[in-house]
């Protein structure tokens, strides 16, 4: 798949905020006034934020609003309802911890809720897609879950839990590879199969269907090389999981320098995921490459 911007962007920033959303929701930090009003415009700032850079991906933006009356049948209407209802659950339950100095546990339990069945509604756009057998599996809504929680955990200052969250993450990352390379040779998806021509011999393209590229192979038939991806692999789960986790553990003496390690694993996770999504796009071999011989 070719790895758009806006895609990545979206699925980065959102998951990282609605991730701290979940926490915030749960009481951790327990904190109100200032200090509340801070986190929770990191939490909207990422969350919003990445909801908005979905919309460049869309052929006609203007018709985004349409997509909420489709939850019935749509993973993606489904993103847009969960998310809406999250961020206005949150933001009574924000207006209570930050102008009341109060917290509402049953709303912030609703809002955390949602926060998180954001992430998974996000999860299953790709999953569902059976036609791209890389996405195609439970490990999808794992990876993006767990990635959500352990950048949440990490923004909202619960060292120990982020630890374990990270930990937790990174494997299921490298499960995620690991898995992810076998699958579309064990879908059996083949030019025989995706044609019906197999019971007549081998089936192998004569010719491409055209000459010029067109919108299946811009969108749809991305190949990156196999060198550059398992650097890009050691790059993402160094700096989105090894490194923060290293920070995370090191007993650094004096507030002001396990506040400044704290922000740089902040940093460095939200690097390694970016460079991991990236991946997540590139490396999605959709069938239809067959057809040009891509695959």
């Amino acid at each position: 798949m070719h790895p758009a911007p806006s895609v990545i962007v979206f699925t980065t920033l959102s998951g990282l905020g609605f991730g701290l959303l979940v926490f915030l929701g749960l009481g951790l930090p327990d904190v109100s006034g200032l200090v509340a009003f801070v986190f929770f415009a990191i939490a909207y700032g990422l969350a919003v934020g990445g909801l908005l850079a979905s919309t460049f991906h869309l052929g006609r933006p203007e018709r985004a609003l349409k997509a909420f009356s489709q939850w019935q049948t749509s993973w993606l209407s489904r993103e847009g309802c969960c998310a809406v209802g999250a961020l206005l659950v949150m933001a009574i339950y924000g207006f209570g911890t930050v102008f009341l100095a109060t917290a509402w546990p049953v709303i912030g339990g609703i809002g955390a809720a949602l926060s998180l069945a954001t992430v998974f509604t996000t999860s299953m756009i790709y999953t569902q897609l059976k036609t791209i057998p890389r996405w195609n599996m439970p490990l999808t809504p794992a990876l993006f879950l767990s990635i959500s929680l352990a950048g949440g955990a990490l923004l909202a200052g619960q060292e120990t839990l982020a630890t374990g969250l990270l930990i937790i993450a990174g494997a299921i990352q490298l499960a995620y590879w690991v898995k992810g390379d076998q699958a579309f040779a064990t879908s059996g998806t083949t030019l025989a199969t995706a044609t019906g021509l197999g019971s007549d011999g081998t089936v192998r393209a004569f010719e491409p269907p055209h000459t010029g590229t067109n919108y299946l192979l811009r969108e749809f038939v991305h190949v990156i090389g196999r060198k550059h991806s398992q650097k890009l692999r050691v790059i993402g789960f160094t700096l989105g999981f090894a490194l923060p986790v290293l920070l995370l553990i090191f007993p650094f003496s004096g507030l002001m320098l396990k506040h400044l390690m704290a922000a740089i694993a902040v940093l460095s996770h939200l690097a390694g995921v970016a460079c991991a999504r990236w991946l997540f796009f590139a490396e999605a071999e959709h069938v239809v490459g067959l057809y040009y011989g891509k695959r």
